[in-house]
């Protein structure tokens, strides 16, 4: 299974049928039961991949939309296929996000019905879980990769079997029967797999979080998303987060780039709210909401606007054709 590459050169990840069958039995417990599927996310990604083993391990069909997932009506039609008791979905947040602009009665009716909505593959704003609960949506906010098999924390708690730990740099590691047997390349292996002290395998990831009361997981960042600008660290996860608190910005991307005096600047590119043109925004507005939450560093010192975030096939931000953008 080949990592999205939304960080640089996908990676052949090798995940044994024991992987796939240990994360959809976790799935099922977590979720209250097997059930059927409508599969939304193309097979050649493990989230795709996942809701597949899950439907074999249940032994159900899962509906397909894989064109035209953010269509009301293709999605309503497809999720009514579906006839079992128990109904989930796999979404990433921009789905889900595009979905619920829609107010539409049959729409609405079709996702009330999931007894689960999944959403992974990137982080999920507070505006949108909230609107998503104020609509009365069973949404459950995932984290996890294809060197996890997919989803393996569901809103901050593991799934049975999976213990996750943070090393002194902060970074996430993650054991458990699910974690994949390595990649293709054994040098990669090496530098990201190991054995934890009950002798399963475990995974280094590129994410930094923190443990909460009960061995809750928060992601705080990633360790190349950390931005040192004239001597200070600042959090382009962080900066982000405040950009898309603020009511003109749908979404955001933050990065540094190169810069002669300061070693990295930090840099944003924003899609503007409602679809109005790039002339309605503020930016001052914003770099004043980011200055006063996180100081003058973090201030981006471009703001670039953007008509839609170029994604990858798995929904994902395209990072590297942004990062490209950006230093251009």
């Amino acid at each position: 299974m080949r990592t999205s590459g939304s960080t640089g050169t996908p990676k052949e990840t090798l995940l044994s049928a024991g992987n796939l069958q240990s994360s959809a039995e976790a799935t099922a417990e977590a979720l209250g039961g097997h059930g059927q599927w409508l599969l939304t996310l193309q097979p050649s990604y493990v989230a795709g991949l996942a809701v597949l083993s899950r439907s074999l391990l249940a032994g159900t069909s899962p509906a397909v939309l894989l064109e035209r997932t953010t269509d009301p009506e293709a999605f309503a039609a497809a999720a009514e296929q579906l006839t079992h008791e128990r109904r989930y979905v796999s979404l990433v947040p921009t789905q889900l996000q595009r979905l619920i602009q829609h107010d539409g009665a049959r729409l609405l009716a079709a996702l009330r019905r999931f007894d689960a909505i999944l959403l992974g593959g990137g982080a999920t704003s507070p505006e949108l879980f909230g609107r998503a609960q104020e609509l009365g949506l069973k949404v459950i906010r995932t984290y996890g990769m294809s060197e996890t098999a997919g989803g393996c924390v569901y809103d901050g708690r593991p799934l049975a079997g999976v213990t996750v730990e943070t090393d002194q740099t902060g970074a996430v590691l993650i054991s458990g029967p699910m974690v994949a047997q390595g990649y293709l390349d054994p040098a990669l292996t090496a530098d990201r797999f190991s054995t934890d002290a009950q002798g399963r395998r475990r995974y280094r990831t590129d994410d930094l979080g923190r443990l909460g009361p009960g061995g809750t997981l928060s992601i705080t960042g990633r360790a190349d998303d950390v931005i040192n600008t004239g001597g200070i660290k600042v959090s382009a996860e962080r900066v982000r987060q405040v950009l898309e608190a603020d009511p003109q910005v749908d979404e955001a991307f933050v990065a540094g780039v190169g810069h002669p005096e300061w070693g990295q600047q930090v840099v944003a590119a924003v899609v503007v709210s409602g679809g109005d043109g790039p002339g309605s925004l503020d930016a001052e507005q914003l770099r004043g909401r980011v200055r006063a939450e996180l100081g003058p560093a973090a201030v981006p010192k471009r703001i670039t606007t953007l008509p839609a975030l170029p994604r990858l096939t798995n929904g994902k931000p395209d990072r590297q054709r942004l990062l490209t953008l950006l230093r251009r």
